[in-house]
């Protein structure tokens, strides 16, 4: 199927190239990183985690996410999903790659993963991380693969692909459920200290996932006609609002037990978030609040079934779900877990420049894969005939 990547348009190739070229300029800077250290970022002492851990945390929901897809396929035969359910796949595959890279650039000697494997420490969560992650990515790659293989030949898949996948969907919530563990299971950050930590995580996944595969799905639409079906569409529309609501409920039950409590610990992070320190605002308050802008307005525009059909205002409206997902999961998580520090005094973090190009070159190769592998389906998809109703 590797021969579908020599018949595209000259503009698929521009893509491609554009991506390299980026993700070269990008590891210069990480070279830099390798050869200076982290100083270069804007962790320090008490922030020792930043933009890198939590764009790995953010990028495992949106891995997770593609059970969304699979469970109502397989667990429901719900046939509609057929069409689309390979871009979900891979998109996972995509996630998972960026989420080792985010990894590997948040160490400062890279080759320490290493010990993770050959000294495993079953005590620790983040030996079971590793382990789930590498066997999620294992799951996707061989369905996917071995699913799109069938359909090009016309033919049911092997049978012994069918326990994989059933297997797939009880992996894709271990491997945002054991990631919420890391957090939760740190007795210092108030923050993180939450019960449904691993809830939240996993409503926040199965709302902003599928939004980001329905926009890129739209995107797809208009470049090649790629048609996944209206019925699709307006399922996993509403599978969104329903995530979207948890997650949303979640949060205000932080904000409940944080302050009816009055229980210092728990409500300053949250007070730095969005009211900042000593009467300033802090850079974070201004994404927060619009993040919370964003993610009611998405909802106002989402819950009416009349809006949410609508050409023009799903995709705004999942593009300011995306936005406020990140921001929350993607900002707010790390620096309100870090602050104020154990010692109540306040640390300020902000990823400097070079930070965020590190960054930005992951988030290349992972743009990269996903537009190798979904080139490859797209095409298999012409050749089969399954391309649009």
């Amino acid at each position: 199927m590797l021969e579908k990547l020599l018949s595209a348009p000259k503009t698929y190739y521009v893509w491609l190239g554009f991506l390299l070229c980026l993700i070269a300029g990008c590891a210069t800077v990480y070279w830099q990183q390798l050869q200076t250290g982290l100083s270069i970022t804007g962790m320090n002492r008490d922030v020792s985690w930043g933009l890198y851990i939590s764009q790995f945390t953010y990028f495992v929901g949106v891995a997770a996410s593609a059970v969304m897809l699979v469970l109502p396929a397989y667990f429901h035969h719900y046939k509609k999903f057929k069409r689309m359910i390979i871009f979900g796949e891979f998109m996972a595959v995509a996630a998972v790659v960026m989420c080792a890279l985010f990894i590997v650039v948040d160490l400062g000697q890279p080759q320490r993963m290493l010990n993770v494997m050959l000294h495993p420490t079953p005590n620790s969560v983040m030996f079971y991380d590793m382990m789930v992650l590498i066997g999620y990515l294992t799951l996707n790659i061989i369905i996917g693969w071995v699913t799109l293989e069938a359909e090009r030949l016309g033919v049911e898949p092997p049978k012994w692909v069918k326990p994989l996948i059933y297997l797939s969907i009880l992996w894709a919530f271990s491997i945002h459920t054991v990631t919420a563990f890391l957090y939760a299971g740190i007795p210092g950050r108030h923050y993180w200290l939450t019960a449904i930590m691993a809830a939240r995580f996993l409503s926040s996944a199965f709302c902003s996932g599928p939004s980001i595969l329905l926009l890129l799905v739209f995107l797809v639409r208009r470049l090649t006609g790629f048609d996944p079906g209206k019925d699709a569409v307006k399922t996993l529309s509403t599978i969104i609002v329903y995530a979207m609501c948890v997650n949303v409920f979640f949060y205000v039950l932080e904000l409940f037990t944080a302050f009816y409590s009055q229980i210092p610990g728990h409500a300053e992070p949250i007070v730095f978030l969005f009211a900042g320190h000593d009467g300033h605002l802090a850079w974070v308050s201004y994404w927060m609040w619009a993040a919370v802008a964003m993610a009611f307005i998405s909802l106002a525009i989402l819950i009416p079934p009349s809006l949410r059909t609508h050409p023009v205002l799903l995709p705004l409206a999942l593009v300011m779900l995306v936005a406020a997902t990140w921001i929350d999961k993607g900002l707010g998580l790390l620096i309100g877990g870090f602050t104020p520090n154990m010692y109540e005094s306040i640390t300020p973090y902000m990823p400097t420049v070079r930070e965020v190009i590190v960054a930005l070159g992951v988030y290349a190769i992972g743009a990269l894969v996903l537009s190798i592998l979904w080139k490859i389906a797209i095409g298999v998809k012409q050749e089969a005939g399954n391309f649009s109703d």
